[in-house]
């Protein structure tokens, strides 16, 4: 049945909550009556956020500050959970950032704080509460990948790399829950009206209006696919179009046009 309907002895945990999709993401899990657990870094953003989910729809909010590419960050997270005698029958793992610019030229502290945040904690916290999931015979994952999971992107080649892992793992995921009531939905946004461009260090403005989705009709988008048990979301038709191009068009072709667009 993917995500079930809301108890007060279940949670949804919405990781990367602090701004942007991961907010609009808690909002509306709320909205359907379910508690939830918010994390992110910033815990000044969480507290914020928990305090309006609570007066606009009711529900308890845990706040759980942590810095996710940190293994002992996760089971902490998990741990607090467990203590509160709460389980997971949702989970958004929107936590992620990227970086532009030429891959060798970059941090290389935040090129790897990329692979353990936008891969290794998603791995960590899908595997660890899918098999209950599977036991109860319910839940909904929800994995947030990119637009930039269908091509590789010089100048943003960490990043689209971590997406495609997202959207591969998730996929497969998906495919091997068959019948048991539990599934795993990628979300592939493309340009998106967040904080996102400014972390990586590019400026938003130069992707065509027409490819835009709000964060708003993006998270709901997403959360019918975790209500639905979709295998993936791609927001917006031109979106959807482009990733098509992402599969089929040649490297030769695709690769230096990516170039142009991404390190010009």
């Amino acid at each position: 049945m993917s995500l079930p309907v809301p108890t007060k002895e279940s949670v949804v945990v919405v990781t990367g909550a602090s701004a942007g999709i991961g907010a609009e993401l808690a909002r509306q899990l709320a909205a359907l009556g379910h508690d939830l657990v918010v994390v992110a870094r910033r815990e000044d953003r969480l507290l914020e956020l928990a305090d309006d989910v609570r007066v606009s729809h009711g529900v308890d909010v845990f706040v759980h500050a942590a810095d996710l590419r940190e293994r002992e960050a996760r089971v902490g997270l998990l741990g607090m959970v467990a203590e509160r005698e709460r389980h997971v029958v949702g989970l958004a793992n929107n936590a992620g950032y990227g970086s532009n610019g030429r891959a060798w030229e970059l941090d290389p502290d935040g090129e790897e704080g990329q692979v353990a945040l936008n891969i290794a904690a998603l791995h960590h916290l899908t595997l660890a509460v899918v098999p209950e999931m599977v036991r109860r015979r319910a839940g909904a994952v929800l994995n947030v990948a990119s637009g930039a999971a269908f091509q590789p992107m010089p100048g943003m080649a960490t990043y689209a790399a971590t997406k495609a892992f997202v959207q591969s793992f998730s996929e497969a995921i998906h495919a091997e829950l068959a019948g048991t009531g539990v599934s795993v939905t990628t979300l592939c946004p493309g340009p998106v009206d967040t904080e996102f461009g400014e972390v990586a260090g590019f400026d938003e403005s130069s992707f065509p209006g027409v490819l835009k989705v709000s964060a708003e009709e993006v998270a709901a988008q997403a959360v019918r696919g975790m209500l639905t048990g979709k295998r993936s979301v791609i927001p917006g038709p031109q979106n959807k179009v482009l990733s098509l191009a992402g599969r089929y068009v040649p490297r030769t072709v695709l690769l230096p046009a990516m170039r142009r667009q991404t390190l010009s």
